[in-house]
């Protein structure tokens, strides 16, 4: 059995697909361990997660089982929401996959397993709704076991076979104890004899279990070799010592919302879950503190796994305690520590103390930030987790002009909770553009804007940003002329117009000789000039021109700066018509990843969507993955992720960035000229 370090507190995160049932395996968790009386409990309490029916955000529940303290955090399931879990995962001793018995859905586990296995976070899998398998007619447990091994890169290791009576999963059979178990609807599970009929296949399991080990020890390979049987304790022994060194998946079957099997895994993580220390150890984090210097002798060091601004707590950053104890009024990251928060799904309780281990709310400290790693007098980054890169945006505006600094606060409050989100200001097109990881998650953040900090907004696909060029040169005089009272206006300027290479941007040259335009006034031409490309002939700002001034007159009295602006300005308007404008649309290069199943099918959609496909590669240290390259115009990228998401059952992705211009021409160009006409 693994024995946290001073009794220290242990912290399993729950994740997973959405739909698999954490929730619901937490609140059996918590009612096995006897923490709460009831289920139902520690449901999503926020407005946003009740109107979808799923997890929005990272749950919290704490529990004592067996005189061991616990700590469990339910991860959301939506992939839009993944930014949240590996947040998360930073506080974690293990994580425990849950899944539904669906070797359909299994793929879409990989990029969880993969993130797992690069920081080597000790995971098992539980194989969640047995039950509904049983009445499906379903699946055997050795497929799904096949379909999900396909999705990790470390073995995975069955530790019950299921019992069946009358097609029915009524039980399972311990892989290592060879006990059997039948089960009872919301009560501990009955020992009783294993069936006569499951011995082979129990036999035939539990081998399979012991070769997977006997692959990371020779003394076991030895004993295999030589038929000896390895006595239960070494079993387990050697089982411990993989799950924590990550060389090996422990996979477990149940019911969550029977409470079928959830003892049994309670007791597995109980005897086989490593300490606090060895979270510390993948973060860097010394067991002690140096003496003489560093963070202090034996001083509190914490990770931040999430961020709240709650209405009535202020800021609040969730932190696991990695080494020492905090009390209130005690120095972290330099600042005196406020409060201390005990977190049991929605609510939060002041405690006086909290010791290695503690999952724990830190309050009202500034400058911390999720994925920090916080010290008494020093915070710096944690090497864990870049934030996902964005793949979906929308442009937003306050629906009330006068919210807008009351909009720009709530936003800041609400990047600082979510890694993910991000706002860019297009100057191009001026949106202010909310990005992050589709429309649901935009969604959601747009409803807490509302519902928690009373700004309404208004949201809606951003534009492209379209530019305009031209595709052959004119000359082009043109006068400004204006006579009122007193000094009048007067500018005439003779400019050549002419295409510059794609890219090239813009040029000015000034010809002028012998003076006929006074050079204090030549930069008010090109001022000019720059202005009236700003809105081209198609509504566009036009791009790759240039303009030079050849010859010009003035007037002693009424030529002015002014003047000579209007006039350049003047002459840019005026000319481009002549020039056959054409349309550009941007261009991205797209980076799509892709389970190699689906590769022949992100070839068609690229196709459909306007897309050149530059080639593709297997994806490195992925393995089973492609990753594609193309050029995909701006207008198809905006839907890309929802395309691609319901293509590879959630698990595809992609990132992009500005390459080039494009013409664009016929009736698409038409269309998106005839918009833009119609809103300016």
């Amino acid at each position: 059995m693994t024995k946290p370090q001073n009794g220290a507190a242990r912290c399993a995160v729950l994740v997973g697909p959405y739909g698999s049932g954490k929730t619901s395996l937490l609140e059996a968790l918590l009612f096995a361990a006897g923490a709460t009386d009831r289920k139902g409990l520690m449901g999503d309490a926020s407005a946003e997660a009740k109107a979808r029916e799923m997890s929005v955000e990272p749950n919290f529940g704490q529990a004592s089982y067996l005189e061991e303290p616990w700590f469990f955090v339910d991860c959301p399931g939506s992939v839009e929401l993944a930014q949240d879990t590996q947040d998360a995962l930073i506080a974690a001793d293990i994580a425990v996959v849950v899944a539904e018995p669906e070797a359909a859905k299994a793929q879409a586990l990989m990029p969880l397993m993969k993130f797992l296995d690069d920081r080597q976070i000790p995971h098992l899998l539980f194989i969640n709704k047995m039950d509904k398998l049983s009445q499906n007619g379903g699946e055997r447990v050795r497929d799904l076991l096949a379909a999900f091994q396909a999705a990790s890169s470390r073995p995975l290791v069955l530790r019950q076979v299921p019992m069946r009576e009358g097609g029915a999963i009524a039980g399972a059979v311990d892989l290592v104890s060879e006990r059997a178990w039948h089960y009872k609807p919301h009560a501990p599970s009955d020992l009783v004899e294993m069936p006569g009929d499951l011995r082979d296949r129990e036999t035939e399991a539990r081998q399979q279990l012991l070769e997977t080990l006997a692959d990371f020890d020779d003394d076991l390979l030895e004993q295999l070799l030589e038929d000896k049987v390895p006595a239960n304790d070494e079993v387990y022994r050697h089982l411990t010592a993989n799950l924590a060194a990550d060389r090996i998946v422990p996979v477990f079957l149940g019911s969550a919302e029977q409470d079928n099997g959830v003892r049994r895994l309670l007791k597995a993580l109980r005897h086989e879950t490593p300490g606090p220390e060895a979270a510390a150890g993948r973060l860097g984090v010394a067991p002690k503190a140096p003496q003489g210097g560093g963070n202090g002798g034996g001083e509190a060091c914490a990770a931040v796994a999430r961020t709240l601004n709650l209405a009535h707590a202020g800021k609040v950053s969730v932190a696991r305690l990695l080494r020492g104890s905090l009390k209130e009024g005690d120095r972290v990251a330099g600042q005196r520590l406020a409060a201390l928060f005990r977190l049991q799904g929605s609510q939060l309780e002041k405690v006086s103390e909290a010791k290695t281990g503690d999952l724990v709310g830190l309050g009202k400290l500034e400058g911390l930030a999720t994925g920090d790693l916080v010290c008494p007098e020093t915070t710096a980054a944690a090497d864990w987790a870049d934030p996902l890169p964005p793949v979906y945006a929308l442009a937003i505006q306050p629906r009330n002009r006068s919210d807008e600094v009351k909009m720009s606060a709530a936003l800041s409050k609400l990047l600082e909770e979510d890694r993910s989100l991000s706002l860019e200001p297009d100057r191009d097109t001026g949106e202010t553009k909310l990005w992050g990881q589709g429309e649901v998650h935009l969604r959601i953040a747009l409803e807490k804007l509302s519902g928690r900090f009373n700004v309404e907004v208004d949201a809606e696909l951003p534009q492209p940003a379209y530019k305009e060029t031209i595709r052959h040169g004119t000359d082009h005089h043109a006068r400004h002329k204006r006579q009122t009272g007193g000094h009048g206006q007067f500018a005439d300027v003779k400019v050549a117009i002419a295409p510059q290479p794609r890219g090239a941007g813009f040029a000015f040259h000034d010809r002028i000789v012998g003076g006929a335009i006074p050079k204090q006034f030549i930069p008010a031409v090109e001022s000019g000039v720059l202005e009236g490309l700003r809105n081209g002939p198609l509504g566009f700002p036009v791009v790759d021109v240039s303009v030079t001034l050849n010859d010009g007159q003035f007037h002693a009295v009424d030529s002015s700066e002014m003047a000579f602006k209007t006039a350049g300005r003047m002459s840019i308007q005026d000319g481009l018509p002549d020039c056959d404008p054409v349309l550009l649309e941007p261009i991205h290069r797209v980076a799509i990843s892709v389970p190699n199943t689906y590769t022949s099918k992100i070839y068609g959609l690229l196709s459909s969507w306007r897309g050149q496909i530059l080639g593709f590669d297997a994806k490195p240290t992925w393995e089973g993955w492609d990753e594609v390259q193309a050029y995909l115009p701006a207008a198809e990228l905006r839907d890309l992720i929802i395309e691609l998401r319901s293509v590879t059952q959630g698990s595809g992705s992609f990132t992009a960035s500005f390459d080039h211009l494009s013409e664009l021409t016929g009736r698409l160009a038409d269309r998106v000229v005839q918009g833009r006409q119609a809103a300016q």
